[in-house]
């Protein structure tokens, strides 16, 4: 049997400090940069953890906002949003090359994920803001959002991500974090979520539907509060479905 392999990538350098715990049952990350959470001194503890266990390195830009942990949508200027996320990124790339870690990817946070998934304009804006990437780094975004559709049309290299760990609504939004239902805890559960949308390509929404989702990366939260023991029971587990996370 041909082995099969999936991608699990984690947000990190958020100050939650279980990054060591984590890494080795991972297969790419997402540092955060300074915009919503992170260092120079983190980025360069999750670097250190993503060459030791082969990790694959994204950068984890947001809006400026670490008293909202970048999850409250900001209305801010275009340029004012650009030199941020541009600022972020130097903050990231400053450590990087110095370690002469390869950057494999560009995944944007929290509120600013969740709205140029929708916002034109602000997808757009967060382009432009990522242009000097275009050629030398992937963009994680969600399926078939605006970000998806205007990064492919210009020319960006995507890998589609779902989160492994998140409620969805009918029309694939995640569910606020303000309800009950937002986050899925069980590793069993995450394990269901993920079969589900690699093998039979649809996820399982809030209200029971089945909407289409394809995905090239899933995503494990590092600040959900059993991440822990849900990537460990996928460590478990996906091998008796023939997935590898590690390749």
């Amino acid at each position: 049997m041909v082995k099969r392999f999936i991608d699990i990538n984690c947000d990190v350098g958020e100050g939650v400090g279980n990054e060591k715990d984590l890494f080795p049952m991972i297969s790419s990350c997402n540092i955060a940069c300074g915009g919503h959470a992170g260092s120079k001194e983190i980025i360069q503890i999750c670097l250190e953890l993503a060459k030791k266990h082969q990790v694959k390195v994204g950068a984890h830009p947001s809006y400026p906002d670490s008293q909202n942990f970048g999850r409250v949508s900001m209305l801010i200027p275009n340029d004012e949003l650009i030199s941020s996320i541009q600022t972020q990124l130097e903050l990231f790339e400053s450590v990087r090359e110095k370690m002469n870690i390869p950057l494999h990817h560009i995944k944007p946070h929290g509120a600013l994920y969740n709205d140029i998934a929708k916002n034109e304009h602000l997808a757009e804006t967060f382009l432009s803001a990522i242009a000097p990437y275009k050629n030398s780094a992937l963009l994680y975004v969600p399926f078939n959002s605006v970000i998806h559709k205007l990064a492919t049309n210009i020319g960006f290299k995507v890998l589609v991500e779902a989160f492994a760990d998140r409620n969805y609504n009918d029309d694939l939004s995640l569910v606020s974090r303000k309800e009950k239902d937002a986050l899925i805890t069980s590793g069993e559960e995450v394990l269901n979520h993920i079969l589900c949308m690699y093998n039979d390509k649809v996820v399982k929404t809030i209200t029971g539907k089945n909407a289409n989702i394809k995905a090239d990366t899933y995503c494990i939260h590092g600040d959900t509060p059993t991440a822990l023991q849900i990537l460990a029971y996928l460590s478990n587990e996906l091998p008796h479905h023939n997935l590898q996370v590690k390749s």
